[in-house]
């Protein structure tokens, strides 16, 4: 008697969550569906933490709002303390990766030239309306309440910058002492980011501002002039540590 073969079911352990199977690779996991899923949780990951914060954000609503299966999050990411890590680098990263200039600017490029480069830059990625809401909410919350998320970013995209920016400094005026360096580091980033952190209040004081590309390659000019000027004196001021 011939008996017709049952075919086994898959077992839900050989399914990663969040993985979709494709009916014509064998039971192979289907990759643009797998970096899809990872997206989505991203991206909505992003939405409830910046609208309830850490604490009172659940899996629950994250996974709803991603469409993703409950147990995605563990595969992709493995905790929610993981998941709010890399939400955290990934709105981040998609500020780095908007950079209009994409002239190169080389060692040979005069410092002032670099200068102006790095604010107009800076200005350009902090003020790109094309990123999601959640992005600006999200970092304001973090920026109020620190943790190892805020510890990565600056470790691995603000740090650099930063010295980025030292370096310009010190070959704008070689006498500076380092901690002269620091401070006018610091000015120069504080002169771009009031535009970002107080723009609902200057939009109160200056109605008229409107922050599109044009306004903003003319305040990066001015921040450039006036800093060149503060740079070029700061050595005849008393600000090193004691």
């Amino acid at each position: 008697m011939n008996r017709t073969a049952t075919p086994r079911p898959t077992t839900r352990s050989a399914i990663r969550p969040g993985v979709r199977i494709d009916a014509k690779s064998s039971g192979k996991p289907d990759e643009a569906s797998d970096h899809g899923t990872r997206d989505r949780l991203l991206d909505a990951a992003g939405e409830v933490f910046a609208d309830r914060g850490y604490e009172q954000a659940t899996i629950r609503e994250i996974c709803r709002r991603a469409e993703a299966n409950i147990a995605a999050v563990s595969y992709h990411f493995g905790d929610k303390r993981t998941l709010y890590i890399e939400v955290i680098a990934y709105a981040h990263r998609c500020a780095d990766e908007y950079d209009p200039s994409q002239e190169a600017v080389s060692d040979a490029t005069p410092p002032a030239d670099r200068l102006r480069h790095f604010i107009l830059t800076f200005m350009q990625r902090i003020g790109l309306k094309g990123r999601p809401a959640w992005h600006a909410r999200l970092m304001a919350r973090e920026m109020a309440s620190p943790g190892a998320a805020l510890d990565h970013v600056v470790r691995s995209g603000v740090r650099p910058k930063f010295e980025a920016l030292q370096i310009i400094l010190r070959r704008l005026n070689p006498r500076l002492g380092e901690r002269q360096v620091e401070l006018c580091a610091c000015s120069i980033v504080g002169q771009c980011l009031i535009y970002y952190h107080a723009r609902p209040v200057l939009s109160r004081l200056f109605p008229n501002l409107r922050l599109d590309a044009r306004e903003i390659g003319q305040i990066a000019d001015h921040i450039t002039r006036f800093s060149l000027d503060a740079v070029a004196l700061a050595h005849l001021r008393g600000d090193d540590r004691p």
